[in-house]
């Protein structure tokens, strides 16, 4: 099972993988892959203590975060269309979902 992008620190890869958590996991919609997307993976990637997931859904567009706390996934932001989603966790950044597709 991997994300569509995993984001994590240089100093956590070895030379073969990722043997820790990553940072961050997002996971794009697509028809085929959005029930699958929104229930299974998130319930892995928080069964192993990813401490962020983004579902990013490019027919809307939007976005969702969730954030580990105390071991289980909270949502901590949402955007859609041209809204403005910030954060600063797992790193700074700021964007409009309606300009990923644009």
């Amino acid at each position: 099972m991997q994300p569509d992008v995993l984001v994590a620190r240089r100093a956590d890869f070895s030379h073969r993988d990722l043997p820790v958590a990553p940072l961050l996991a997002v996971e794009v919609l697509s028809p085929s892959t959005r029930r699958f997307d929104l229930h299974p993976k998130r319930a892995r990637y928080e069964a192993a203590r990813c401490a962020n997931f983004w579902v990013v859904d490019p027919d809307a567009p939007s976005i969702l975060a969730w954030e580990l706390q105390d071991g289980v996934y909270v949502k901590v932001g949402r955007a859609s269309g041209t809204e403005l989603f910030t954060t600063d966790v797992p790193f700074p950044v700021e964007f409009r979902p309606a300009d990923l597709i644009a």
